[in-house]
């Protein structure tokens, strides 16, 4: 079973301290063997995930998935070149597609796989809400389920209205999920946890538990 190579996190360290061309340039043999690293583990995770969700197309291959260390600094003031980490998007209609999808952060300290909408377009948002309010109990189940709270501890709040959405009262009993700008939950891992073992089925069984909240929100924006 494939894994995350302690060869690719201390890469990753190095690049942090060292964020230029010249020394990129000069260790650009390690950046490829830590891009394969990456595709080999997304290439067997995607076997995995494609029978948890139908949706994810047969053909999609795992360089579609593992995005570029290249950083778009024209309108940024960071002018590093590189990014930190090695992200991996996986979607049903592809890398940075408007459906929702999963994710897969591998950085030193801060690795974490994620999934569900981040920052849904406004037209997009609407539908999720009227669909949250019209089927409440079906959401609920989906991140109320003793084993979704246990390995996300539930939805993420860090993005959110600071009053009630338009068309929806402030007394809502709901009103703290209708406030969400994002629908996204996320599971922090170490350096050790990355690189172990199991870690493609610990990933899975993470991504079993988010496919419920993806499909809720697709058939919401999609209908």
């Amino acid at each position: 079973m494939t894994k995350i190579s302690k060869d690719t996190f201390t890469f990753l360290e190095e690049l942090i301290a060292n964020n230029n061309r010249d020394w990129f340039n000069t260790h650009k043999l390690r950046y490829e063997q830590a891009k394969q690293n990456a595709l080999d583990f997304t290439e067997e995770l995607l076997v995995g995930l494609k029978k948890i969700d139908p949706s994810i197309p047969e053909d999609l291959q795992a360089k579609k998935c593992v995005l570029r260390i290249y950083r778009d600094v024209r309108f940024s003031k960071n002018k590093a070149p590189y990014k930190s980490n090695i992200g991996i998007s996986i979607s049903s209609d592809g890398r940075g597609g408007t459906l929702p999808g999963y994710y897969i952060h591998i950085e030193p300290g801060k690795s974490f796989i994620a999934g569900g909408y981040w920052m849904p377009e406004a037209h997009h948002l609407k539908s999720i809400r009227q669909e949250i309010d019209y089927n409440t109990s079906d959401f609920l189940d989906i991140i109320e389920a003793k084993a979704f709270k246990a390995y996300f501890g539930g939805l993420s709040t860090e993005d959110q209205l600071k009053n009630a959405p338009k068309y929806y009262p402030k007394d809502h009993p709901y009103i703290h999920i209708l406030k969400l700008k994002s629908f996204i939950c996320s599971r922090s891992f170490t350096d050790e946890e990355m690189a172990g073992e199991n870690m493609i089925n610990t990933v899975l069984e993470g991504m079993k538990l988010i496919y419920p909240l993806n499909k809720f929100i697709k058939e919401a924006i999609l209908q």
